[in-house]
């Protein structure tokens, strides 16, 4: 599922690729990645826009133009790309937009479960972006500590709660805990200041380093390197990882370096 370095690619992708180009032309509307709007309105409303500097929020990407604003959620199989028009399509292509450069963005998705949506004013914006929480790679230490200090429910549900800290998703939850050496069960409110200051800081370094790679690196020495494997063991003291599911969640961890209730 793209999180929040992956949809970070994505608002690049579409900086380097659309900013000050004008739309042209919009195409394969797919509906079932609509959401709230139809095809025909789509076309109308970005046909001969602009496209100004995009915005992320949490896992959204705000495409902004001259006029309206679209709003975009990736699901778990949505991706961004920049083609040339000439370039083959691909089945899964849903939305493309081609630009007075000839040049295209796509909006590709396997599975559809999330998309697209218009936003005609900021107030539009604002309405879908009020119930996310602070953005997890510019919240603060201090109001971090004090989301989990508020919070009874188990650390990784907090962690993913998109309403309490926009961005992380399962695997960057697992990545940063496991660095932290914090058990993903334990109740968020039952840390301590230790503990909340060194998860802080684990997720500032995770995030650094997936948004250069622009995903979760899947790296030998990380986390997400061996959660996949048959029998994973753990990158850190080769003990063997364990696998429950918290909030629905299918959860990796290491109970010799994650001490305390695993789920």
């Amino acid at each position: 599922m793209p999180e929040l370095p992956d949809v970070e690619g994505y608002r690049r992708v579409l900086d380097s690729c659309g900013r000050g180009r004008r739309v042209t032309r919009v195409e394969r509307a797919d509906p079932g990645v609509l959401r709230g709007v139809s095809a025909r309105r789509l076309r109308r409303a970005l046909e001969g826009r602009r496209l100004r500097e995009p915005e992320r929020l949490g896992k959204w990407l705000i495409a902004r133009t001259d006029g309206p604003s679209v709003l975009l959620h990736f699901g778990m199989t949505g991706e961004l790309l920049c083609c040339s028009a000439g370039d083959p399509g691909h089945r899964h292509d849903r939305v493309v937009l081609t630009l007075d450069d000839d040049h295209q963005v796509r909006y590709r998705d396997q599975r559809k479960l999330q998309g697209l949506r218009l936003a005609d004013s900021e107030a539009d914006v604002e309405r879908v972006t009020a119930r996310l929480g602070p953005d997890a790679l510019s919240v603060d230490r201090e109001a971090f500590g004090s989301l989990l200090a508020g919070r009874r429910a188990r650390v990784k549900t907090v962690l993913t709660d998109q309403s309490a800290l926009a961005g992380l998703g399962n695997l960057l939850a697992d990545e940063i805990l496991w660095r932290a050496g914090i058990a993903p069960g334990r109740a968020a409110m039952a840390l301590d200041e230790d503990e909340r200051r060194r998860l802080y800081r684990e997720m500032r370094g995770v995030l650094r380093s997936s948004v250069r790679a622009g995903r979760v690196p899947d790296r030998p020495s990380w986390l997400t390197g061996r959660r996949d494997a048959p029998d994973p063991a753990c990158p850190r003291c080769d003990g063997p990882l364990r696998r429950t599911r918290i909030g629905g969640r299918g959860t990796v961890w290491c109970p010799r370096c994650q001490p305390g209730d695993g789920g």
